[in-house]
C-alpha cells in the first residue's frame, strides 16, 4: 500500500474495529461510523489530488482496494442506521417482517448487478482499466450517501458500485445476526405458553377471528400498541392453530347478512344467561 495514504488506513481500520465490537449498534455507533467513514474519504481525496499515482497500476489499486474499505462501510453504516431507525418498535413479528422485506430489496439489488459482482468475485481483471481508472468515468444515476464523493478526480465508473457491493455484504451479515437474535426473544416468549394441559380452540376460526378484532379495537391489549397480526400470532401459539389469513376471514365476515358478530353476539348472550340463572338460584 501507497505509504502516502497508508497511515489514513490503518487509523481508518483501527477504529472501525472498535465501532464495531458492539454486537447490535446504537444510533450513536452508527453515526461514529459514518463520520469515521466520511473522515478517511477526505483525507484519502486530499492525498490523491496532491499526489495523484505513478501508474495505472497504482490507480487502479487505490480505487478497487483502498477508497472501497471506507466507502464500502459508509453504505453500510448508513444502511444500519436508517434499518434502526424504522424497524417496529413493537411485535417481534414485525420485526422480523421489515428484515425479511429488507433482504428482498438486497438481493434485488444483486440481482440487477449479477454480472458485476461475478466480475469482483471471480477476481478478474481485464475490464479493471474501465472499470477503475478515471479515464473512464460513468456519473451513476442514484443519489446514496457514497454520491457525495463524485469528484472527478476521486471516482471511476464502477467503484462506488463495488463499494456498495461490499457494504451490503456487511449488512447482509448484520441484518442475519439480528434476525438470529429476535427469533431467539421470539423463542423465549413463546416458551411461556408452555401449558401443563394445552387449550385448544374448539370453535370456527372466524369466531377466534371476531374475538381478536374485538379485543384490538377496544384496545385492551397492551395499551392497544399491538397491531392484528401481533394478537393473533400470539392467539395461534396460545390455542396451537394456523389462522391462515386472517384478513380474508374479517372481509367475509363483514359481508355477512343480518348479525355479522355471531360469535360475539352469542357470547353475551351465553354470559348473561349464566347470570341470570345465577340470579335464579340465589333467589330460591
Amino acid at each position: 500500500m501507497d505509504r502516502t495514504y497508508k497511515h489514513v488506513i490503518d487509523r481508518f481500520s483501527e477504529k472501525l474495529k472498535e465501532i464495531r465490537s458492539d454486537k447490535r449498534l446504537s444510533l450513536k455507533r452508527t453515526n461514529e461510523g459514518i463520520h469515521l467513514c466520511n473522515n478517511a474519504l477526505y483525507l484519502l481525496k486530499g492525498i490523491v489530488e496532491e499526489h495523484g499515482f505513478e501508474d495505472i497500476k497504482a490507480e487502479i489499486h487505490f480505487f478497487k482496494k483502498v477508497k472501497s474499505e471506507p466507502l464500502s462501510f459508509l453504505v453500510y453504516f448508513s444502511e444500519v442506521r436508517s434499518c434502526e431507525l424504522l424497524m417496529p418498535k413493537i411485535g417481534l413479528n414485525n420485526q422480523l417482517s421489515f428484515l425479511k422485506k429488507k433482504i428482498r430489496r438486497i438481493n434485488k439489488f444483486f440481482n440487477r448487478n449479477w454480472d458485476f459482482v461475478h466480475y469482483m468475485e471471480q477476481e478478474l481483471t481485464y475490464l479493471d482499466n474501465q472499470y477503475f481508472t478515471r479515464e473512464n468515468q460513468v456519473f451513476p444515476l442514484y443519489a446514496l450517501p457514497e454520491a457525495s464523493y463524485l469528484d472527478p478526480k476521486f471516482f471511476t465508473s464502477k467503484d462506488m458500485l463495488w463499494a456498495r457491493i461490499k457494504g451490503m455484504n456487511h449488512f447482509i451479515a448484520y441484518i442475519k445476526n439480528l434476525i438470529k437474535e429476535i427469533e431467539l426473544q421470539n423463542k423465549d416468549s413463546n416458551s411461556q405458553y408452555q401449558f401443563t394441559n394445552p387449550l385448544q380452540w374448539t370453535s370456527s376460526k372466524a369466531a377466534l377471528t371476531e374475538l381478536i378484532y374485538a379485543l384490538y379495537v377496544a384496545r385492551v391489549i397492551n395499551n392497544g400498541k399491538e397491531d392484528i397480526k401481533s394478537i393473533a400470532s400470539n392467539f395461534e401459539v396460545l390455542f396451537g392453530i394456523q389462522l391462515d389469513n386472517i384478513y380474508k376471514t374479517y372481509f367475509e365476515i363483514k359481508t355477512r347478512k343480518g348479525c355479522r358478530a355471531r360469535f360475539l353476539e352469542e357470547l353475551i348472550e351465553r354470559f348473561n344467561e349464566k347470570m341470570e340463572k345465577d340470579d335464579a338460584f340465589l333467589d330460591d
